[in-house]
């Protein structure tokens, strides 16, 4: 059966504010029992859980934001962002929840980069996780393959590209990285471009787009940390995505020990939008074989 989703107003309609670091965030939470954390990707914001936010509240106390520069957050000029600092937004969150027991997270692409520091915080004593589910993302440096989009905005012309950034330009992006059968709406292309567009946010794209960086900074610190915890893994990914595909389902299985992947035919870089229904049995599987 379809998973209905939740149309972009009635999800604004549920959200809530706290402050950050002088910064207003905007983040939701529903459901009750044991906490599931969803970090989401770049460029988009936490909208992107929408299908799967439902039935996932039937079972855990679901937990999402719009980290810093993103969605209807602050998104700050001339901030520089890190993964760090997104990091410890998470924890903060967490904390303005009163939730301190251990955590269980799913994540996807620049939340997988939040989600990898978050264990090892874990693995060195400061963060309480309980399971981590990674959906397409640059787990690995070295296979992430950049689209041109990515390319521009990390250049010296990254300011002025980032300028020039509209909804054609994410549409074009897009179309590359969803699968061929699997593509996004008209309406949900509008409300991703709503989403990146309100507070001038095309503006600090140049900014966010570090984090390619910081993956670098910090391979070793986060693979390491995935070779070592005895914390519940599994990667749930949509092999054609040309950014973060089968290739780099490939390297992980290559160096994570005793690797729990699930690759879903035709489907991209987005799969928790374009094929929710498998995310939702994947991720309800892992919980159920591999969480204790």
């Amino acid at each position: 059966m379809a998973l209905a989703g939740i149309a972009l107003r009635d999800w604004r309609a549920q959200g809530s504010s706290f402050t950050f670091r002088g910064h207003d965030i905007r983040y939701w939470s529903a459901g009750s029992g044991e906490p599931l954390l969803l970090i989401h990707g770049f460029p988009t914001a936490s909208w992107d859980w929408h299908y799967l936010w439902r039935p996932l509240a039937e079972r855990y106390r679901v937990i999402a934001c719009d980290m810093l520069g993103f969605g209807d957050s602050a998104k700050p000029r001339g901030h520089d962002y890190r993964i760090l600092e997104q990091a410890d937004l998470q924890q903060a969150l967490l904390v303005h929840l009163d939730i301190h027991e251990p955590v269980h997270l799913l994540a996807h692409d620049y939340g997988n980069s939040v989600g990898q520091e978050l264990l090892a915080r874990h693995e060195a004593g400061g963060f309480a996780l309980a399971s981590c589910v990674f959906l397409n993302g640059g787990l690995f440096p070295e296979t992430h393959r950049a689209v041109l989009s990515q390319k521009l905005l990390l250049s010296p012309l990254g300011g002025l590209f980032a300028r020039l950034f509209n909804r054609r330009r994410l549409a074009q992006n897009f179309a590359r990285v969803f699968g061929p059968a699997s593509q996004p709406s008209e309406a949900e292309l509008d409300a991703f471009w709503e989403l990146i567009r309100h507070n001038d946010g095309p503006r600090v794209m140049h900014r966010l787009i570090h984090y390619i960086l910081d993956r670098r900074e910090h391979r070793e610190r986060w693979v390491g940390a995935m070779q070592r915890t005895a914390v519940p893994l599994r990667v749930i990914d949509g092999p054609v995505d040309p950014i973060s595909g089968a290739h780099m389902v490939a390297r992980y299985r290559e160096l994570i020990p005793q690797p729990d992947t699930v690759e879903l035919p035709g489907i991209g870089h987005y799969p928790q939008v374009e094929a929710p229904e498998q995310v939702l049995q994947h991720y309800l599987a892992f919980r159920q074989e591999r969480v204790r």
